[in-house]
């Protein structure tokens, strides 16, 4: 899944009416609210201030012609606030807590401990990563906000033109990562220049950061008023935006570029072995070390190694090997054209969208979309993400699929890639989570990775029940993708923990998954860029795995997969030792009857 809005990868994660009151849980009455709520809305209307763009997408018009700072300054002063919040926090008595605002409680004091430690790293001001920055972020910044009226037309461009402000604050915190030593490795940024100067354009009406202006005008706008809003954003990309990119470009490949790190291990940088130790208990939400998360990873590949020789006789080779051999250089498994991509895509969503009521009780209201990834990033980023819509305001979820070089992506990876991407996988979980009777600090913001990703790739196992693995090669998709999840817990630690070097990492992937180059090279460049978020994937769907076999034992012929999976979800995103106790709740009370 794509990341969150910046301040958000921050931990900073949660609500939005914030004068919602409290509804009645466990003999509370409606007109009463607990310190902890009361807390949480505070803490999360700071969060909205400090997120403008991410307040808009949830309907909060207050900060409508606001970007953020993005400065350091503006850093420390979120980590001080986080540490006031903490420290009124703990002067709550947990005993006096109900059950479901103990779990409120829990969260926020993980989410404010979070912050605090982790801006206390010189990592801390690595502030984009080899698939994204606040380039990207600007021109996608519409796939996000509302569009119904002059008023988000006029709010929309007040936001561009505070581009090249944003850009020099990023620059300059930039330029302190590069004096402490901690910046981006080489081994993983090459092209990523290209991200850049694909955005930079001749003709301001082409760029990206025009692209709601290339939209139909909405329902009762006078086409005057949006012509000349039009023409204002267009000549904002050629007196703001292009020639702050043009800074940036020629910042990156004079400045950036030469002092990227030469190790690709976070640990060869200051403090960071210590920080991979804190990136591995953020992003798994557990306390496992980075040498037990390497075993699991071990013990993982070779018990998938073991089923891919299975399919592959069954498919009539003699090794797996040959097969994936096979798999990866057949013409007749690759689309032609972007196009007949995406309509393959379309077909297999659709198969996928038939097959989810025979195992949810509970679906979300929201639909989803598919969409290209933009080109100017294509080439260097992953096969496929899924950006979060917004009831709120009326925009879709989107499963975006990457077209460019058709012959890396095979066909027989888009079953498991899309129950990943779209249902059961992220759209599934964050459309349901959107609609919860939680607080709005849980429903829109809580974002815990283990949860999330491991729900995507414990989704892609429930393909097989969906019966979308039907030939050796789909099913073998399935397989590759699962072993590419348990490469990462022995790639990501081996090159942040053990010294391994990028072409150790691309080497073990080539020997263990069937994943073509292109995605093998662009994966392992993610790992090194981004420590730590690779492992959260397979460590989450191995607790979810155990807790349904767990239950199942347990409850015996009492057990419904229909009604697991919505407890499972039912919380919204949460951490690991939560989402034990939750089940644990829901098989106790089954067997009480």
């Amino acid at each position: 899944m794509r990341a969150y809005i910046y301040i958000l990868s921050t931990a900073c994660l949660a609500v939005s009416n914030v004068n919602m009151p409290a509804k009645a849980i466990d003999g509370h009455q409606e007109n009463e609210i607990s310190d902890v709520t009361a807390l949480t809305n505070e803490y999360w209307a700071f969060v909205l201030k400090e997120a403008p763009t991410f307040a808009s997408s949830l309907g909060v018009d207050d900060y409508a012609n606001e970007v953020g700072e993005y400065s350091r300054e503006a850093d420390r002063r979120r980590a001080a606030k986080a540490e006031e919040f903490l420290n009124r926090l703990n002067k709550i008595d947990m005993a006096s807590l109900t059950s479901n605002e103990k779990v409120d409680y829990g969260i926020l004091k993980r989410t404010l401990l979070e912050t605090i430690e982790g801006d206390k790293f010189p990592q801390s001001y690595i502030n984009f990563t080899n698939r994204s920055g606040w380039h990207q972020n600007f021109a996608s910044m519409s796939d996000n906000l509302p569009f119904r009226n002059a008023a988000d037309y006029q709010s929309y461009n007040n936001r561009m033109k505070q581009f090249s402000r944003v850009n020099d604050q990023s620059i300059e915190v930039a330029n302190e990562a590069i004096k402490l030593g901690v910046t981006l490795p080489c081994a993983a940024m090459e092209g990523y220049e290209n991200s850049i100067s694909g955005l930079i354009v001749g003709d301001g009406t082409k760029s990206r950061f025009y692209g709601p202006y290339s939209k139909p005008m909405p329902i009762g706008m006078d086409r005057e008023e949006f012509e000349g809003y039009a023409l204002q954003m267009a000549v904002a990309y050629s007196k703001i935006i292009r020639p702050a990119l043009e800074k940036q470009l020629n910042w990156y490949l004079t400045s950036y570029k030469p002092a990227c790190s030469v190790k690709p291990g976070i640990s060869a940088q200051p403090q960071g072995a210590a920080y991979y130790d804190y990136r591995v208990k953020l992003m798994t939400t557990t306390n496992k070390s980075a040498d037990e998360i390497h075993n699991i990873g071990l013990s993982e590949v070779a018990r998938i190694r073991a089923e891919m020789v299975e399919v592959a006789k069954e498919a009539g080779f003699n090794s797996r090997e040959a097969f994936i051999e096979h798999l990866r250089t057949d013409p007749k498994y690759y689309a032609k054209t972007p196009e007949e991509l995406m309509e393959y895509v379309a077909r297999v969503t659709k198969e996928i969208d038939g097959k989810m009521p025979s195992l949810f009780g509970r679906l979300p209201r929201l639909p989803y979309g598919i969409k290209e990834i933009p080109a100017e990033i294509a080439e260097g980023t992953t096969t496929a993400y899924y950006n979060p819509g917004s009831p709120e305001i009326g925009i879709a979820g989107f499963y975006y699929v990457n077209t460019s070089k058709l012959d890396q992506r095979p066909l027989w990876e888009v079953p498991a890639l899309s129950v990943h991407e779209g249902v059961p996988g992220h759209h599934h979980q964050i459309a349901l989570q959107q609609e919860l009777e939680l607080s709005d600090f849980r429903k829109n913001g809580a974002f815990f990775t283990s949860f999330v990703e491991g729900w995507g790739l414990y989704s892609e196992r429930l393909g097989i029940e969906m019966g979308l693995y039907d030939t050796p090669a789909k099913n073998m998709g399935r397989l590759s993708y699962e072993m590419w999840r348990a490469c990462r817990l022995v790639v990501d630690t081996g090159i942040h923990s053990k010294g391994w070097s990028k072409e150790q990492a691309i080497d073990y992937m080539k020997d263990n998954t069937a994943l073509s180059e292109a995605n093998i090279e662009a994966e392992v460049n993610r790992y090194i860029s981004w420590p730590g978020q690779a492992l959260a994937y397979k460590i989450g769907e191995l607790k979810i795995r155990e807790l349904r076999e767990k239950a199942s034992k347990q409850l015996g012929n009492k057990f419904d997969l229909r009604t697991f999976h919505d407890v499972v979800l039912g919380q919204g995103a949460v951490p690991l030792d939560v989402l034990e106790q939750q089940v644990n709740d829901w098989i106790e009370t089954e067997l009480k009857g």
